[in-house]
C-alpha cells in the first residue's frame, strides 16, 4: 500500500516519535470546533454492510485499533470520529510505570517490521478511569476494549491481585476485557502456558463477573510463540470455562532472536493467520477471535477473516502505513462480503 506524503514524512523519523507526532496532532485537530467531523470525512468507512454482532455487542464493523495505540485512553473521542468499530485501551496497569528507556522501539525498514521493548509505559489504572469514566457525545458508541497487564516490576505472585484489582475499577465503564497473558515487550517476560497458571489469573475474574449485572465479555490474548501443545491448552482453557474468546497474537519474542522484546508487523503476518486459522478449526468456529498481528494492508486483514477472525484489531499496520488503512481494508471487506 503506497504510503500518504505525511506518512512518508512520519517514516523517516523514529518509530516512537512518528507515533507520539501522530496522536499528538490527532488531538489537536480533535480540538478544533469541526475537527471531528473533518477526520470522519477523511477516515471512517462508507460501507452499511460491515455490521458485527460478536461476543453478544454490536460493532459498527469488524476493524478496531489493538491495545498499545492509545494505551492510556487519550485519544478515545478522535479515534471514534475516523470510524473504527473499537478501541482497546491498554495494556492497562495497576500504577503508572515510565517503561524501558527510549530508544524502545525499533523499525525493520526491509521487512515493514517494528521490535517493541517499550515495557508497556503506562500512567496508571487512576489516569485511565479518569478517560473512560464520563462517556461524551463523540465516544458514546464507541466499543471500548480494556486490555489488562502487569507491572513490570511485580513479583509474578502479585499478578492475579494487579489483574483483579483493574478488572474490578474497569467494569463498569468498558464493553469487554482482554487478559494479556503474553506480556513480552520488557524485561521481565510475563507468558504463562500452563493450564493452572492461566486458570488462576482467570477465575477470580469470572466470580467477580457473576456477582455483577452487567455481563462484560473476556478474552485471553496469546503469544505467537506457543507451540501447538501449549495452543491446545489455551483451547481446552477457553472451552472448559466461561472465556468469552481469544485474541491472537501479540509480539513474537522468538522473532527478535537476540534483540529485547517482541517482533510486530509484516515479519508475524503468516504466523498470526496460522495461529487464528488454528483454533477456528479447533473450536470449530464456535467461539469469536479478534486476530491481531501482522496486518499491514488490506489483503492481510481479509485473509485474517478468511481465517477465521470475528474481528482485527491493529496497531502496527497504522503506524507504519495509516490511518487510511481502515477504509481501504473496511473496501476489502465489504467485496468480500458481497461475494460470499
Amino acid at each position: 500500500m503506497r504510503r500518504s506524503l505525511f506518512q512518508n514524512i512520519l517514516w523517516t523519523l523514529p518509530a516512537e516519535v512518528a507515533h507520539n507526532i501522530r496522536m499528538t496532532l490527532l488531538g489537536v485537530v480533535g480540538k478544533i470546533p469541526t475537527g471531528k467531523w473533518w477526520i470522519k470525512v477523511c477516515h471512517a468507512p462508507r460501507k452499511e454492510n460491515l455490521e458485527r454482532e460478536v461476543f453478544g455487542i454490536h460493532f459498527r464493523n469488524p476493524i478496531g485499533i489493538g491495545a498499545g495505540f492509545d494505551p492510556n485512553g487519550d485519544r478515545l473521542e478522535e479515534l471514534a470520529a475516523t470510524g473504527f468499530g473499537f478501541v482497546e485501551i491498554g495494556s492497562v496497569v495497576p500504577r503508572p510505570q515510565p517503561g524501558t528507556p527510549r530508544p524502545r522501539i525499533k523499525r525493520l525498514r526491509s521487512s515493514d517490521s517494528l521490535i517493541d521493548n517499550s515495557g508497556y509505559p503506562s500512567r496508571g489504572l487512576e489516569y485511565i478511569l479518569n478517560n473512560v469514566r464520563h462517556r461524551t457525545d463523540h465516544t458514546r458508541d464507541l466499543i471500548i476494549g480494556c486490555n489488562i497487564g502487569r507491572l513490570t516490576a511485580s513479583h509474578r505472585e502479585d499478578t492475579v491481585k494487579e489483574y483483579l484489582r483493574v478488572f474490578r475499577n474497569m467494569y463498569q465503564y468498558v464493553d469487554f476485557f482482554v487478559i494479556n497473558i503474553s506480556c513480552n515487550t520488557a524485561s521481565k517476560k510475563f507468558v504463562p502456558r500452563s493450564h493452572e497458571e492461566i486458570l488462576q489469573l482467570i477465575e477470580p475474574l469470572f466470580e467477580f463477573r457473576r456477582g455483577q449485572l452487567d455481563y462484560r465479555p473476556i478474552l485471553l490474548k496469546i503469544s505467537p510463540d506457543l507451540s501447538w501443545e501449549e495452543i491446545n491448552t489455551v483451547v481446552d482453557v477457553l472451552i472448559e470455562t466461561p472465556l468469552d474468546g481469544i485474541e491472537a497474537v501479540a509480539g513474537s519474542i522468538d522473532m527478535a532472536r537476540k534483540s529485547p522484546g517482541a517482533v510486530t508487523g509484516a515479519l508475524l503476518t503468516e504466523r498470526a493467520i496460522e495461529v487464528v486459522r488454528y483454533i477456528a478449526t479447533k473450536t470449530e468456529h464456535n467461539y469469536p477471535i479478534i486476530g491481531s498481528g501482522g496486518m499491514m494492508e488490506p489483503e492481510d486483514i481479509k485473509r485474517m477473516m478468511d481465517a477465521g477472525a470475528s474481528l482485527v484489531a491493529l496497531n502496527t499496520g497504522v503506524r507504519e502505513n495509516g490511518l487510511r488503512l481502515l477504509k481501504r481494508a473496511a473496501k476489502r471487506i465489504a467485496q468480500r462480503e458481497d461475494n460470499k
